[in-house]
């Protein structure tokens, strides 16, 4: 599977991915750090990568602009990192690429939410 991350994701976050041997690259990898949010929307979509965040305002992206899916967004603090990294876990487990592909996924800790976009 393969994953986008925002500028605002934590690097413990990327290193949990990359340990679950995931394919991730970051925002700032991509020289995109400053980029619009519309911008890390459509390389997410032109590399077939699921977009990890922890910026709510892609909800509205994604169903009031249409900007497309594929996003992860990590209702996340520091002080809950080890119960949402298992929840990410469970989600990545749980749901198929495709299905990620075409989903805004909320997770938090204890349980996540999932809202298809097609």
């Amino acid at each position: 599977m393969k994953f986008l991350l925002d500028q605002d994701v934590y690097a413990l976050t990327e290193q949990f991915l990359r340990e679950q041997g995931y394919d991730v690259v970051t925002a700032s990898e991509l020289n995109l750090s400053r980029a619009e949010d519309t911008e890390l929307l459509k390389v997410a979509h032109s590399q077939k990568r699921i977009f990890v965040t922890r910026d709510r305002d892609y909800g509205n992206l994604v169903f009031i602009v249409g900007m497309g899916s594929g996003v992860i967004y990590l209702r996340i603090l520091p002080s809950t990192m080890n119960e949402i990294h298992a929840e990410l876990k469970k989600v990545i487990e749980t749901y198929s690429e495709e299905e990620l592909a075409k989903s805004f996924i909320v997770v938090e800790k204890g349980r996540h939410r999932i809202r298809k976009t097609e």
